[in-house]
């Protein structure tokens, strides 16, 4: 039986990986091409004469800027949410406090408030924090996460009782314990989690375009909207070039931690 379902699972696994690689292929393959040919429709499937020139200019320009950007907002926003779920759970699951169901069914019920609700009353409490045009503007706002909550919140209560019971035999505090016994045991979910958040924060947009007027904080994909001119030509070329440029920190990230990301998605309860 296997034998017959292994060829057809190869097939659809190669017609998956082409159906995501292609794309990729074609906006590499236009970044070596001319621009006029491009825009002409004349995209060809195999690299052209122009080679990697256009990678130099593109790099002599903001596109580096607009790179670390990006990464330090990412880097901001996953590491910001993972911090603030990870004390947020812990207090709800380990602390007994009056309303602590009450403060974690709050924090879950932002679920289900869409990022276009809640744009409005951000941009004004950022705007009465003077944090309009600044690059703390980027990324403060992001680093709340219910999600990240709840996820956390049900690892922790798989923590055995008898662990949290030993530990304070012990005599290691509230901060020990977590630092000691709850960060390890999350240590493969904290880096699954890493990978998501990184990426959420590196595509983000639409706070980015509304929070930062300023060129100089243009984050990489608000600039890659920006080089697509309306009234003018568009470089073409210098466009998938920088597309490309913005692929490669998502993807050294996914490629570096990729064994805690797997482990982090697949492992059982503790």
């Amino acid at each position: 039986m296997n034998d017959h379902r292994d060829p057809v699972a190869h097939v659809v696994l190669v017609l998956g990986a082409i159906l995501f690689v292609a794309p990729l292929w074609l906006v590499f393959v236009g970044s070596t091409q001319d621009s006029a040919a491009i825009a002409r429709g004349d995209l060809s499937v195999l690299p052209g004469n122009e080679g990697f020139g256009v990678y130099a200019g593109v790099l002599a320009g903001p596109v580096p800027r607009m790179l670390l950007i990006s990464l330090g907002m990412a880097l901001a926003i996953a590491i910001g949410k993972i911090v603030i779920s990870i004390l947020s759970a812990f207090a709800v699951v380990f602390f007994r406090f009056p309303g602590r169901h009450v403060a974690f069914w709050l924090i879950f019920i932002t679920l289900m408030l869409p990022v276009e609700v809640r744009i409005i009353p951000t941009y004004s409490v950022m705007s009465d924090l003077g944090l309009i045009n600044t690059f703390t503007g980027l990324w403060l706002p992001l680093i709340a996460s219910a999600t990240a909550t709840l996820l956390f919140r049900q690892i922790f209560v798989a923590i055995p009782d008898e662990l949290v019971e030993a530990a304070r035999m012990d005599g290691a505090g509230p901060l020990r314990f977590l630092w000691d016994i709850v960060i390890p045991v999350s240590g493969a979910n904290i880096a699954a989690l890493f990978v998501i958040l990184f990426i959420y924060g590196w595509n983000q947009y639409l706070w980015p375009l509304l929070v930062a007027t300023n060129p100089n904080l243009d984050t990489i994909v608000i600039g890659i909207v920006k080089m697509i001119a309306v009234e003018t030509q568009t470089d073409w070329s210098a466009v998938m070039a920088t597309a490309m440029l913005a692929l490669l920190p998502p993807v050294v990230v996914v490629v570096v931690m990729q064994r805690w990301f797997v482990s982090g998605l697949t492992e059982g309860e503790k």
